[in-house]
């Protein structure tokens, strides 16, 4: 469009604007409303000419009269596809304990517990944290360290129970759930130091140790029964309101002293001894403090209060 058909649109424009107000001014004549009728069309005049003028210079712009394109909508492919591994362990250890194959099935959980515990690092050091990804990551967790924990510790020893043995599973598995879902709106409104109930994956650690250090063991009502004990704690303890320290507070881009090196050094060594017998007691005792550190907090308290 050129300048000279813009200003005879806007002198068009301008004549029907004026001729309206006069109109209405002769209608309202010796009415109390027309120097106000008059302002509002003029006002939207003013709107008008000043909508054209923008949209004369977004035109004659750089971008050549194309409008911009939208910005196209993703995900972030490392972090997500490191949890696509954690769920792939997860699933692959399901199939495993249908095969008969615990040991795998045992190891295959532990496997997703180092895919879960790296993508949610990577994601914030590269800066691609997004909502889908933390979604993504919590139905990952869901069939890791939720259901693939108890159909694993059920095909092991928990049949032999009946259906006590598999109330047991769904326990365990429903307690997942409700961490999960606890986890995810609590969200920013917690302390990032303490997890509120025994965190999905080390619940796991501990169900997997177990069918870990037992792999071979044959079905028996003693062995089912230790079995029906542990995995019901383990999914009792992720829904109760102890307090667990988590590893957030840990700073692994920070100088840290020698002798934390050479202690992880000898923590690798200790668990190459006997991998699922040091892990079950690593699981254990971790499991174990939250329930411990809450009755030291009782304890203390009520002997202050006894000396106050």
């Amino acid at each position: 469009m050129s300048e000279t058909e813009d200003s005879a649109n806007n002198d068009v424009q301008a004549g029907s604007s004026s001729e309206r107000a006069s109109d209405i001014t002769k209608d309202n004549e010796g009415g109390p409303l027309p120097a106000l009728v008059k302002s509002l069309i003029e006002a939207d005049d003013a709107i008008e000419k000043a909508l054209e003028q923008e949209s004369a210079a977004f035109e004659s712009s750089d971008l050549g009269g194309r409008r911009p394109a939208h910005r196209r909508r993703g995900i972030y492919l490392l972090p997500n596809l490191l949890t696509t591994a954690a769920l792939f362990s997860g699933f692959y250890a399901i199939l495993a304990s249908m095969n008969g194959r615990f040991e795998a099935a045992a190891i295959a959980i532990f496997v997703a517990m180092i895919f879960d515990g790296l993508d949610g690092r990577v994601a914030r050091m590269t800066n691609t944290q997004s909502e889908f990804g933390v979604q993504y990551d919590s139905l990952s967790d869901m069939v890791s360290f939720g259901v693939a924990p108890a159909v694993v510790c059920y095909s092991w020893m928990l049949m032999s129970l009946g259906k006590l043995g598999w109330a047991a599973a769904f326990l365990y598995a429903a307690c997942a759930a409700l961490r999960l879902a606890r986890f995810n709106v609590q969200v920013g409104s917690v302390d990032s130091r303490y997890f509120i109930g025994l965190a999905s994956p080390s619940a796991a650690a501990l169900v997997a140790a177990m069918v870990w250090v037992g792999c071979d063991a044959e079905p028996n009502r003693a062995t089912a029964l230790l079995a029906f004990a542990v995995i019901a704690m383990a999914g009792l303890l992720m829904v109760v309101n102890c307090r667990y320290h988590s590893l957030k507070g840990l700073d692994f881009k920070g100088h840290v002293p020698f002798v934390a090196i050479l202690g992880v050094v000898v923590l690798m060594v200790i668990i190459s001894i006997d991998p699922p017998s040091v892990l079950l007691a690593i699981a254990l005792a971790y499991a174990l403090s939250g329930p411990t550190y809450w009755l030291w907090q009782k304890l203390s308290g009520r002997s202050k209060g006894g000396l106050a």
